[in-house]
Parts: structure tokens; C-alpha cells; sequence
């Protein structure tokens, strides 16, 4: 098994399958994260979404799934709204992952990502059953499919992370790793979470921030080798312990995706020469 480098398909703010293809294409890279819910929707045509990226010689590395409701203004509303944590949006996230469960397993993807919510660092909160228990039902819905999961990184530290892993007792359930994230929450150096975290990483995220000046208040996304992750430093960890994970690069700042996601590409194919 090799590693493929690969952009999240949502970067590229694609308007329709065809222009995501063209989109990609013009970023120089041969694979995609790819979201699942415009086509769980039925904004996008399955069978004409995985046509044009298969004619375009375009791999889908994994999914992606959107958690309803998330409100990213401030650090305190993506607390209190993201992931599957609020009672509020959990029967609609359910529902959801049941049929993009369905919908990777049908177009021939095995890994799923998405953010868990923020995981409660105190196992005596009493929302930290109450998001274990929903992240075990998640991930036996996607695993009925033959789906893996990866949570992404960011919003608690790998500490936290791993307790809860450790917690849900589920082998098919790993991490997606955003070096950016665990900036931009500031949680922790990205180098050492992911010395922490590696042998839990299904797939790792190309992305790069600046941490903020103002505690409680949100850094700011950069493109990839502007901003503060040692990218030195995480690629020889990577390349050491998980030379076989897919690189992926993620852009969800800026109007110059398709040049930034070029840049980011650059620097990978640079620094983890073991990589397609």
C-alpha cells in the first residue's frame, strides 16, 4: 500500500461534478476527499459524480461528512453547535450518517470523516457519556457499511482524543489529523499530537495556521509553509510512523484556492518524498 496526495474536494468551493474534476485537475493532484452530503441530498448526480472523476483519472481517497447545524462565528457557538454533540441536531446527524454509510459503501469508499464536537476533557462532565455513547452509534452505522471513521483533530487535545478512543472501544474508529486545528483551537503542538495520536491516524489533512493573540478567540488559516505548523518536524514523524497514510490537503481560507492547494502540493511532494 502507497500514499496518495489528494485535496479536499469542499476547498475547492465546486459548483458541480464537472467543475470539481476540471477544479482538481488544475491543482496538479490525482485524488480527493470527497463530501458526501451534496450528493446525499441529491444536489449532485451520484452516478455522474463518480463517472467524471473516475474519467478524469481521479481516485476518491474518503469521504466526508457535514454535521447539521454547525455555527463556526466564534469559538464559543462551534462549542456549543458542532458535531454531533447538541440533543437538538443528533436525529438529523443520525439520519445522515446512516445514508452516507449507505452511500460510501456503494461508490467503493472505506473512510469517513468528521468532526465528534468538542469532547468534554473532565470524564466526570456529564456530556461525556452522552457524546461516547452517540460516537459508538455512529461508528456501528458506518462500520455496517464496511466504513472506517477518522474524528477530526482540533477541538480537544490528543490527550483527550486518545481517552476517548480508548473509551468508545471501537477498532474501526480513528483520526483524521489538521495539524491547522490544533493551532487554531489552540490545543496543542501539532509535532507532538501527532507523535500522541499516530497510531490511531487513518488520514491526515494538509493544512496549515497562525496561532491568535487574543485567548478565546479563533487564529487565522494560512496557506500551507506560511503559518506555524514544523512542517520539518511532522513530515519526519509521518514518514517514520505512517508513510502509508494519504496526504490531503485542505484550503478553507482565501480566494486563491486552486494556487494555494498548488503550493501546498509543492511542499509535500518536497518534504515526504516518499508520497505519489
Amino acid at each position: 500500500m502507497s500514499a496518495s496526495l489528494a485535496v479536499c474536494s469542499w476547498s475547492l468551493r465546486p459548483e458541480s461534478p464537472r467543475g470539481l474534476a476540471d477544479a482538481i485537475a488544475s491543482c496538479g493532484v490525482t485524488g480527493v476527499q470527497l463530501a458526501l452530503d451534496p450528493i446525499r441530498r441529491a444536489d449532485w448526480d451520484e452516478i455522474e459524480t463518480v463517472s467524471l472523476l473516475d474519467g478524469a483519472g481521479i481516485e476518491i481517497v474518503s469521504g466526508m461528512m457535514e454535521t447539521a447545524g454547525e455555527d463556526y462565528s466564534t469559538l464559543e457557538t462551534i462549542r456549543e453547535t458542532g458535531g454531533v454533540r447538541p440533543d437538538s441536531t443528533w436525529p438529523e446527524n443520525l439520519a445522515a450518517a446512516r445514508q452516507n454509510a449507505e452511500l460510501a459503501a456503494r461508490i467503493g469508499i472505506n473512510l469517513v470523516t468528521f468532526h465528534a464536537g468538542f469532547i468534554p476533557h473532565d470524564r466526570s462532565d456529564p456530556e461525556w457519556s452522552k457524546l461516547i455513547q452517540r460516537l459508538r452509534d455512529l461508528v456501528d452505522v458506518f462500520h455496517g457499511c464496511g466504513v472506517r471513521v477518522g474524528f477530526e483533530t482540533g477541538q480537544e487535545t490528543a490527550d483527550t482524543l486518545i481517552e476517548a478512543l480508548d473509551a468508545l472501544d471501537r477498532p474501526t474508529a480513528g483520526v483524521n489529523f489538521d495539524p491547522a486545528n490544533m493551532i487554531l483551537y489552540g490545543m496543542g503542538d501539532p509535532v507532538h499530537a501527532i507523535e500522541t495520536l499516530a497510531p490511531r491516524v487513518e488520514q491526515i489533512h494538509i493544512k496549515d495556521a497562525l496561532r491568535t493573540e487574543t485567548p478565546g478567540t479563533w487564529g487565522s488559516e494560512t496557506p500551507a509553509g506560511a503559518g506555524e505548523v514544523d512542517w520539518d518536524g511532522f513530515f519526519s514523524i509521518v514518514g517514520e510512523r505512517l508513510p502509508d497514510c494519504d496526504l490531503v490537503i485542505e484550503r478553507e481560507a482565501g480566494d486563491r484556492r486552486v494556487n494555494d492547494v498548488q503550493t501546498a502540493a509543492a511542499m509535500v511532494r518536497s518534504a515526504a518524498t516518499w508520497i505519489e
